[in-house]
């Protein structure tokens, strides 16, 4: 019987298994958001019939994915850099609390209009570009100092409204939640808009391939004569200006509780899971906000499924833990020295 000699692969063929072996994971993570989310309607269409699979449920889906899609599409980019924001919660309650009380209100004579909603979306750019520019000429973690401006912003909101929470008056901003075009509430065409926005600017523009560039090697940027410390600068404001957005839609959906301890509070936590369900890698340079779209969907028809259940908002919160956790684990490169920047 003849014996089998098993020849060592060369340098060449060890390359060539280990790029074919990463262009598999690759595209079973691209598709596994989508095959989960299909499971996940079909699942809870089949125990919930027609209580979840409705016309009415779906347009409650719809309503309720407005504003955490913005969100995860501000940190989307942050991640795509490699990076983190923690500021979320509190630079949503900020914006919120500055459009409530500068538009007409029953704290004070303010009514500023659309001019509220500049200056909420000004100050939210401002933090943006502030964690932005500390995080690269001070080196300091990006997770460190926006969880810094998380509190900072906190304050500032709570200090624009005097700790007495403001109610919104405005009758134009109070009809918008109820307000539905093509069978589509307002708020979500506000994201959906916001939403291609960012699809251009990723897939159409050179700032959208050098966001790409930076998570995956930035030191290929500074060979062609691009800071990459300008690029991570633009990518914050951006978050800062998506962040906004979400508090100013979420001031504008409950108008009686434009104040930074309703508004605001929880958004961070199911954002990220959002990223990382929809196959964005935590580590960079991989996925983008079509991904992001998908993991929104994922987490806000699984919160939905759920509280039709009548599942404990505690437990749901443990699912979402769950899933960053599995995103981690899929994502990240396990020999990295450096697992956030």
């Amino acid at each position: 019987m003849a014996i089998k000699v098993l020849t060592p692969m060369t340098i060449q063929e060890e390359f060539a298994l280990k790029v074919l072996q990463t262009n598999r994971k690759d595209k079973v993570m691209r598709f596994a958001p989508l095959i989960v989310l299909i499971v996940l309607v079909l699942l809870f269409s089949a125990f919930l019939g027609t209580s979840f699979a409705s016309a009415a449920n779906f347009t409650a889906i719809l309503n309720q994915l407005a504003i955490p899609l913005m969100v995860a599409l501000g940190l989307t980019f942050v991640i795509m850099l490699g990076s983190i924001d923690l500021s979320i919660d509190g630079t949503i309650g900020m914006a919120a609390s500055f459009l409530a009380v500068l538009v007409l209100n029953n704290n004070n004579d303010f009514d500023m209009g659309f001019g509220a909603v500049l200056i909420a979306l000004g100050a939210s750019i401002v933090v943006g570009l502030l964690i932005g520019t500390i995080h690269v000429y001070l080196r300091i973690p990006s997770f460190m100092v926006s969880f810094a401006f998380m509190h900072i912003c906190r304050g500032v909101g709570l200090m624009s409204y005097g700790g007495q929470r403001p109610m919104i008056l405005d009758e134009t901003i109070r009809a918008l939640p109820t307000t539905f075009f093509m069978g589509i509430p307002f708020i979500t065409w506000v994201s959906l808009t916001v939403l291609l926005i960012c699809i251009f600017i990723q897939e159409f523009t050179a700032f959208g391939r050098y966001i790409y560039a930076v998570g995956t090697d930035e030191t290929v940027l500074k060979a062609v004569g691009v800071s990459a410390n300008a690029v991570k600068i633009k990518v914050f404001a951006l978050a800062g200006f998506c962040f906004g957005m979400a508090g100013i839609l979420a001031a504008i959906r409950n108008p009686l509780a434009g104040g930074v301890g309703v508004v605001g509070t929880g958004l961070m936590f199911p954002a990220q899971a959002a990223v990382g369900a929809g196959g964005t890698a935590l580590m960079g340079g991989k996925g983008g906000v079509v991904q992001t779209i998908v993991g929104v969907l994922i987490i806000t028809v699984l919160e939905n499924g759920l509280l039709i259940m009548g599942v404990n908002p505690n437990i749901r919160t443990g699912i979402q833990g769950l899933i960053i956790l599995a995103a981690v684990a899929l994502t990240v490169a396990r020999n990295a020295k450096v697992i956030s920047k």
